[in-house]
């Protein structure tokens, strides 16, 4: 299982970026833009143009991980920052979980596969 450290900080960039980065791309703009050490376990957060997308880069202490999210639907709430870093404190970390997520208005997630994925993919998450 990959996990952050416990206590890790989270960072989220507030302005979006070009997702076309990869995890080393991403890495440098964090030091470079955020002043943030990619390998220091903190836990560095990116989001698309349309906020519909976001990629979590993590050090886990053997590599760089990252993960990517794309909505179905809706967006991803941001905070109201114009442009630098949000470091997120433990206290705002949990309250700010469930606001971090999607827009509101839109239904709980369920394991389902998107009506635009393949007839194979449909069939596979379908015989489950």
């Amino acid at each position: 299982m990959i996990a952050p450290a416990a206590g890790a900080q989270i960072l989220l960039a507030t302005k979006p970026v070009d997702f076309r980065k990869g995890a080393h791309s991403l890495a440098a703009l964090a030091a470079e833009v955020l002043g943030a050490d990619p390998f220091s376990g903190a836990v560095l957060v990116f989001r698309s143009r349309r906020a519909d997308r976001i990629k979590i880069l993590l050090w886990d202490g053997s590599g760089l991980v990252l993960i990517w999210k794309q909505l179905e639907g809706g967006a991803f709430r941001w905070p109201p920052v114009v442009d630098g870093v949000l470091r997120l404190t433990p206290r705002s970390r949990a309250s700010s979980s469930a606001s971090a997520c999607a827009s509101p208005g839109l239904p709980a997630a369920s394991p389902t596969a998107p009506s635009s994925a393949s007839p194979c993919l449909r069939a596979r998450s379908s015989a489950r």
